[in-house]
C-alpha cells in the first residue's frame, strides 16, 4: 500500500465551470437560473461526494492520529474524562458535532472553495495549497476570540489536516468528519472539565 499526500486537482472547478456555462445558455437575459445559483453554491461549498473518503489510506492516516496525538496530551496534561451524564449534554453536543459542521462550512467551504476557485493555478507548500495555509491561518486567529494564543496557534496543525482532506477530495465531507472525531476524542479524553466549566 502506497500512501500518496498530493493533492489532486479540484473536481468542483470543473463542475461549477460547466455549470455555469449551462445556467448561462439557458438564461437569454444574461441572469443566472436558479439550479445554476444553487450549483455555483454547492460547489463553493464542497458539498458533492466524489468518492469513498473513508477508504482513501491518507485520510486512514490523519484519522489515525487523533488517538495518538489525544493519549500524548494526556501523558502530557492530566487524563480528565468526561463525566458520562455530560456525554448526552448540549454543550458536549455542540462541540462534537455543531461547532465542526459550522466552522467546516464556513472556513473550509466558503472561504477555502471560494481561495480555490479565485486562484487560477494552485500554489502548494509542501504538498499543501495555498488556499488551506491562508484558511488555516484565519482558522487559529478566529480561536482567538475564546481560547489563549497557545491554544489558537495549536490549533493551526489540525486545521492543516482539515484543509489537506478538502483539497484531496474537493468535499468539506471529510473534513466535518475529521474535525468532529478530533473534538470528540478531545473533549470526552483531556477537554471534558474546560467543557463543564464554561457552562
Amino acid at each position: 500500500m502506497r500512501l500518496s499526500f498530493r493533492t489532486r486537482e479540484m473536481p468542483s472547478q470543473r463542475t461549477l465551470h460547466l455549470d455555469l456555462i449551462v445556467g448561462v445558455q439557458d438564461v437569454s437575459s444574461g441572469v443566472l437560473a436558479m439550479p445554476s445559483i444553487l450549483a455555483h453554491v454547492m460547489a463553493l461549498l464542497g458539498f458533492h461526494y466524489n468518492r469513498s473518503f473513508h477508504r482513501d489510506p491518507a485520510f486512514l492516516l490523519l484519522l489515525a492520529l487523533g488517538p495518538m496525538i489525544w493519549f500524548f496530551m494526556i501523558w502530557v496534561f492530566a487524563f480528565q474524562p468526561l463525566p458520562w451524564h455530560a456525554i448526552w449534554s448540549l454543550g458536549f453536543l455542540s462541540v462534537t458535532l455543531w461547532q465542526p459542521l459550522f466552522e467546516e462550512l464556513l472556513f473550509r467551504g466558503i472561504v477555502q472553495g471560494h481561495l480555490l476557485q479565485s486562484m487560477t493555478r494552485q500554489r502548494t507548500w509542501i504538498g499543501l495549497s495555498i488556499s488551506n495555509l491562508v484558511t488555516s491561518f484565519l482558522f487559529s486567529l478566529a480561536h482567538l476570540a475564546s481560547h489563549s494564543l497557545s491554544w489558537s496557534l495549536l490549533v493551526f496543525v489540525p486545521s492543516l489536516c482539515f484543509g489537506f482532506v478538502r483539497d484531496r477530495f474537493g468535499s468539506v465531507y471529510p473534513s466535518i468528519a475529521l474535525h468532529a472525531f478530533y473534538n470528540t476524542g478531545y473533549f470526552l479524553l483531556i477537554g471534558g472539565v474546560t467543557l463543564l466549566n464554561s457552562r
